[in-house]
């Protein structure tokens, strides 16, 4: 592992500076929209379009850097990026947000991709979990960073747009300087959604509500937080509470996920988000308790999501995983892209108490599915099933293919030993 992180600390270090400036523009903008007087359906319709350029970006990158490779697609999105946050306090206009939001969405999907396709070319067999896990790490620490740098400006001038333009821009120098070379991208087949949902029903839905599960989270904590008259500290407090919970409690879950039915800790991982919302819900004029509430929905969320990817793959030989994959990554982006505004459409008519009900119902939702899913399917036998790997709800499908090989080679080590027999 060391030798990993020796080869690709400066892909990590650009990496990390990438979730930096992401986490500051989703939540910045939250805030800024509220001063500039934008509706909450307005601003629902701004943090979709992120998810519309996402789904978008990972769809078509691929194809892109095949035609005219990493490097050039690595620095024409990211130059896009730079300028484009600049833009937002430049013309202050749901419209042009809603444009501009797409094209990052865009960017932020490609730049992921090749990034993570050279973060795979330098793992082995070996150490490509823990470099997963690592990659997940930096993710979660770029974020939560993230929250911590919105306190240090005023969200209503420009510094805090020109910070996150800064940081990407400067992350393109350690990953395009690196000397690691440049790896081969392969194309992956698809499945259809008719295939997907008979393959796993359960996996198909429940893919599909934490993608509106995250895109609130990512997308409208901010917009919550000043309908109840958040102070920028406590809306920074706030949406960190959620990357901290995904990162504390992603690993004990996966650890228990390998040796009981998966859908079973489906359910009660499920039931734990509800209470976590409903704690919002009820106590949500206490700061602390809004901290406790995103701790538990954002520690059950992202955890939910890679126990469903893993129960799918029960279900998938190793050359279909692939193609499992990239289905699995649509269904969750149309539940990202509808997320949000059904979430602004339910605030302006209810008031942001709506925000911790539309959460609650999508896991009761959950909940109530992998209950009659168990009455349907009987459990895979639970030595047979593949391993546990973490997944981060904003992965591209290349970190799929880097957990789905990790999950290949650790069945492969296991079958070897009893072939020696």
């Amino acid at each position: 592992m060391g030798q990993f992180v020796s080869g690709a600390w400066a892909l990590l270090l650009g990496l990390l500076l990438l979730m930096v400036g992401n986490g500051m523009q989703g939540t910045l903008l939250g805030v800024r929209g509220e001063i500039e007087g934008f509706s909450t359906a307005e601003m629902s319709f701004v943090m979709s379009a992120y998810f519309v350029g996402f789904l978008g970006g990972s769809r078509l990158t691929p194809e892109m850097i095949r035609r005219v490779g990493h490097v050039r697609v690595f620095a024409a999105l990211g130059s896009f990026i730079s300028a484009v946050l600049v833009l937002f306090p430049t013309i202050t206009e749901p419209w042009v947000w809603v444009i501009a939001r797409i094209v990052i969405g865009f960017g932020f999907s490609g730049v992921y991709v090749t990034a993570e396709s050279w973060l795979n070319n330098a793992a082995t067999n070996e150490n490509r979990g823990k470099a997963l896990s690592l990659y997940m790490i930096v993710q979660m620490v770029g974020l939560v960073a993230a929250q911590g740098i919105l306190v240090l400006g005023d969200p209503s001038g420009f510094v805090l747009f020109i910070i996150p333009s800064i940081l990407v821009s400067i992350s393109f120098a350690p990953i395009l300087l690196s000397v690691s070379p440049t790896p081969a991208f392969e194309s992956s087949s698809s499945v259809s959604l008719k295939e997907l949902f008979n393959t796993s029903p359960l996996g198909f839905v429940g893919v599909f509500l934490l993608g509106g599960m995250f895109a609130a989270q990512f997308g409208m904590s901010a917009v919550f937080g000043t309908m109840i008259d958040l102070t920028i500290n406590q809306i920074s407090m706030f949406v960190a509470s959620f990357y901290v919970g995904a990162t504390l409690i992603q690993y004990p879950i996966g650890w228990i996920s390998d040796r009981m039915d998966r859908r079973l800790l489906i359910l009660i991982v499920g039931g734990v988000s509800v209470f976590g919302g409903a704690l919002g819900l009820a106590y949500g004029t206490r700061f602390e308790m809004l901290l406790l509430s995103a701790l538990i929905l954002g520690g059950t969320v992202n955890p939910l999501y890679s126990l469903l990817v893993a129960y799918t793959n029960d279900f998938v030989s190793s050359d279909e995983m692939a193609g499992t994959s990239g289905g699995m990554l649509f269904v969750n982006g149309l539940g990202a892209i509808a997320g949000p505004i059904v979430m602004g459409w339910l605030m302006t008519a209810y008031g942001a108490s709506a925000y911790f009900m539309f959460q609650c119902f999508l896991m009761t939702v959950l909940c109530v599915y992998a209950a009659y899913r168990m009455t349907i399917r009987p459990a895979p036998n639970v030595e047979e099933t593949g391993t546990y790997t973490p997944v981060s709800l904003a992965s591209t499908p290349v970190a799929w293919e880097v957990a789905q090989e990790h999950d290949q080679q650790v069945a492969a080590d296991a079958i070897e030993p009893e072939n020696e027999r």
